[in-house]
């Protein structure tokens, strides 16, 4: 998607500031004045600013998907065309071609009829439907109907077209863009679970100082706390907007569970992942155990080979699995770090021979799906949902070398290290607790912990009508609902739009020097009576 500067707009024109023009009498655009293709949005080489506004195509992503899926059976075919391939499997497009929430439910009772989803799958998926939508219609958005069904047919089609023909993952797994995106498909997901207004990232230089150190051909290390199955779309949610880079190339050390059942099997396929076998669930089948050592081993080789290319970063959580409430006072805090863990993954870095860093990460967002209470052995555990604020955190990178010097022996350094791996991540786990849950905001930032507000992007409606050319700003913006300020081009007496899109429209003047160093990107032309509309995002 093309950028274009700002300043050449001039607050004494009387023409529309475009070399093009607009026809309100057409009712769709025309792919020669907008340089871009709806199914970018679903695509790897997507703009990082459309998937903010995907909102706005909501009503088109049904049909998108049903496109992809196609292609995706397309390429199966050929590949068995081709011998040595999979027998092609035909898919039922029962979810994709649903239109209403009772055509989507009576959908997975036509599929259990059919033979083709087992019973127990599809109770948790009604289940799923259900809180998911419960979770959406908390954030007020205004089109939440059409954000739950469109997301939710996605999701029923892709746990459906895995049940149909299981998806099998690789000790290393890289995640899976083409012909379908399902990195794209999890970030729409998940982001109107966010309370973005209510959400914060810590230390945001950091990150730019690790995305620095990945160009340079270093690897990094980022020991965390884990919260929810979601953690990984959160993290990248939170940091797509300014760190792109580490939000769609952060490899994620995944316990067999994510890979295993069948509601999340389709997001872990959009996710970088190195897969082993959690300490926690080793011991559930003891005959299983020796074959989960073994693969254990060999992800341990891929991780090895992968770090010797330099430019890897790792997300691990060596707690072993999620954080849990306190059974005592209900407290959530970040489980304790296994030693072994940690000195596994720092043997891994040393031994690259690239340069290696390990920086603590603190990840809070168990508001937005908590786990069960308590472990469980079983695959199918109950998904709650909820929208929430989330935060992340990033703390200078330690090394052992910090805190070797002060230690007897090698036992007590590694001990002492993950101790000051943890400390760190608690210490700012807790800050992020004061801004989101304690209500503090920003106020919660201390020294070496600075709080960074996350906000949707801003969004600007520029209308051209006869009359003048006019723009709509929203502070903080969801596509199909605002409460916006109103700019003028040419006029000094507020004049206000009959434009259906905007619920409550204010006054306000702006001065052009605020976009001194703005640029933005064309989304989507939209027809409202005779006035020509623009959406754009902007970039600061």
């Amino acid at each position: 998607m093309s950028t274009l500067p700002l300043p050449f707009f001039s607050c004494a024109s009387t023409r529309p500031p475009f070399s093009f023009s607009f026809k309100s009498s057409s009712p769709s655009f025309s792919s020669s004045l907008f340089p871009f293709q709806r199914r970018q949005l679903f695509r790897s080489n997507s703009r990082r600013t459309t998937r903010r506004f995907s909102s706005v195509f909501y009503s088109l992503k049904a049909k998108e998907m049903a496109e992809l899926v196609q292609d995706k059976e397309s390429v199966v075919a050929a590949a068995c065309d081709s011998g040595g391939g999979k027998p092609e499997v035909e898919h039922s497009r029962t979810f994709l071609e649903a239109r209403s929430e009772q055509e989507l439910l009576s959908g997975i009772r036509k599929e259990v009829e059919a033979g083709r989803l087992p019973p127990n799958v599809a109770a948790a998926m009604e289940e799923f439907y259900q809180n998911y939508r419960n979770a959406v219609f908390q954030s007020g958005v205004s089109n939440a109907v059409e954000i739950v069904l469109s997301n939710m047919a996605a999701a029923f089609d892709l746990i459906l077209l895995d049940v149909e023909d299981p998806f099998e993952f690789e000790p290393y797994h890289k995640a899976l863009r083409e012909p379908f995106d399902y990195y794209m498909f999890g970030q729409n997901y998940i982001q109107p679970l966010i309370d973005f207004k209510n959400s914060y990232v810590g230390n945001l230089s950091l990150f730019y100082e690790i995305e620095e150190k990945l160009k340079q051909g270093h690897n990094v290390v980022l020991m965390s706390n884990h919260q929810t199955e979601a953690d990984p779309a959160v993290i990248a949610l939170l940091l797509e907007k300014t760190n792109p880079h580490i939000a769609e190339n952060l490899i994620y050390v995944a316990g067999d569970r994510v890979i295993a059942d069948p509601l999340c099997k389709p997001f872990s396929i959009g996710r970088n992942l190195i897969c082993v076998y959690s300490k926690k669930h080793m011991f559930d089948a003891p005959e299983l155990a020796e074959m989960k050592r073994k693969a254990n081993i060999r992800s341990l080789k891929e991780m090895a080979l992968l770090l010797r290319g330099g430019s890897k970063i790792v997300w691990i959580a060596p707690s072993g699995g999620r954080d849990r409430p306190d059974p005592l006072t209900g407290e959530w805090n970040p489980a304790p770090f296994d030693s072994s863990s940690v000195d596994n993954m720092r043997r891994l870095i040393e031994h690259s021979g690239a340069p290696g860093h390990i920086y603590p990460l603190a990840l809070l967002c168990y508001g937005i799906m908590p786990p069960p209470s308590q472990v469980e052995k079983e695959i199918g555990e109950k998904r709650i949902i909820n929208f929430h604020g989330a935060g992340l955190s990033v703390a200078p990178k330690i090394s052992l070398s910090e805190i070797a010097p002060g230690c007897e022996n090698p036992e007590e350094a590694k001990d002492a290290y993950t101790r000051g791996l943890y400390k760190s991540v608690v210490e700012q786990y807790n800050v992020l607790k004061s801004a989101i849950h304690g209500k503090q905001g920003l106020e919660a930032s201390t020294a070496g912990r600075a709080l960074q507000h996350q906000r949707k992007p801003r969004l600007f409606i520029f209308l051209w009508h006869e009359r003048g050319f006019f723009c709509f700003f929203s502070e903080e913006c969801a596509i199909g609902e605002c409460s916006t300020n109103v700019f003028f081009f040419g006029h000094t007496q507020p004049m206000f739009l009959n434009c259906a899109s905007f619920l409550e429209i204010k006054p306000n003047l702006w001065s052009l020097s605020d976009f001194s160093s703005t640029f933005f990107s064309l989304l989507i032309e939209v027809q409202s009576d005779s006035v020509s509309t623009i959406a754009f995002s902007v970039h600061n």
